[in-house]
């Protein structure tokens, strides 16, 4: 009789697990069906890096018309809704050097603010704090290397597919940085 209690309570406590598990899938926040006409804003550069806003801006408007669902304009009055963003960090810092102390190995870290305003109603749909792009990457010198040029065009490419899906996929479905990890 025992035996059979135990068994019976493991049963009931792997079901209340299995229960439990089931993971979390927040339901997808769609555009309003009004939004037909974006418009994206020139990114704000807050970091000390020239020239990283117009490649941002260029390469978020040419992946929104590849993308194709909502038509991309350059007026903002005649837009449904417009993106706003900003470059608010740019981290380069070198993680392995070789015998004569010069840099194998770098990491880029970028993060931007990213939201969405809905310009019929004047609110904002979504806001993307902390959108971080992370790319680690040998020297040019070494085999295989890449310039810091090249992993910042292969940042903005993710970052351009990130904002997309964002507008699309709703919350959860793109990766930002905590704001605890990020330095101040």
């Amino acid at each position: 009789m025992k035996k059979l209690f135990f068994s019976l309570a493991n049963f009931t406590a792997f079901v209340f697990i299995i229960g439990c598990a089931a993971p979390y899938t927040p339901a997808p926040q769609i555009l309003p069906s009004y939004v037909r006409k974006i418009a994206i804003r020139p990114f704000v550069n807050n970091t000390t890096q020239y020239g990283l806003e117009e490649k941002l801006t260029l390469q978020v408007i040419n992946e929104f018309v590849r993308d194709g669902r909502l038509a991309v304009t350059n007026n903002e009055s005649e837009a449904d809704g417009i993106i706003v963003g900003e470059i608010n960090k740019y981290i380069l810092q070198p993680l392995t050097y070789d015998a004569n102390l010069v840099t194998n190995q770098y990491k880029l870290w970028i993060l931007l603010n990213v939201h969405f305003i809905d310009t019929k109603n004047n609110v904002t749909l979504w806001n993307e704090p902390n959108l971080e792009g992370i790319q680690i990457f040998y020297d040019s010198t070494q085999p295989g290397g890449q310039t810091e040029e090249e992993v910042r065009q292969t940042l903005w490419d993710n970052f351009a597919v990130d904002i997309v899906k964002r507008t699309y996929e709703g919350f959860g479905s793109v990766r930002s940085a905590s704001e605890k990890k990020v330095p101040k």
